[in-house]
């Protein structure tokens, strides 16, 4: 059996939770809406070390985002409705849900690896 890492590569589930390893490219995002029918059903489960704050907000209107802290620590904010919610990690295997439908981000003061499970269909990003 093989033996793979997920700080290089990625898990996509199918909609029947059989799971595909993809290596890690720049042009993943694309490659995954074409090789994968725009993600519809799928989730992607992926790592990422930060060491600043995320450029940018993001919503994921088909599903609840998991996001476990690995190592660092890291703020979650959450959109409600124009009231921001902090959700503070800041211990390796805490997380948070974020609720489908619900525009994030994440502010990181030093660093932070963070594990997500993220149903990506027609997920949409906002810059500041």
């Amino acid at each position: 059996m093989a033996r793979y890492d997920i700080e290089k590569d990625f898990v996509v589930l199918d909609p029947d939770k059989n799971a595909t390893v993809v290596r890690y490219s720049p042009d993943l995002y694309e490659k995954l809406d074409k090789d994968f029918g725009d993600f519809v059903g799928h989730e992607l489960i992926s790592c990422f070390e930060f060491n600043a704050d995320w450029p940018s907000w993001e919503i994921h209107p088909h599903g609840d985002e998991i996001v476990v802290l690995l190592a660092g620590s890291a703020v979650m904010l959450l959109d409600k409705g124009g009231a921001v919610e902090e959700v503070v990690l800041s211990r390796a295997g805490e997380y948070v849900v974020v609720p489908k439908g619900t525009w994030h981000t994440a502010h990181v003061a030093k660093s932070a690896k963070l594990l997500f499970v993220t149903p990506g269909q027609d997920t949409q990003n906002k810059y500041l």
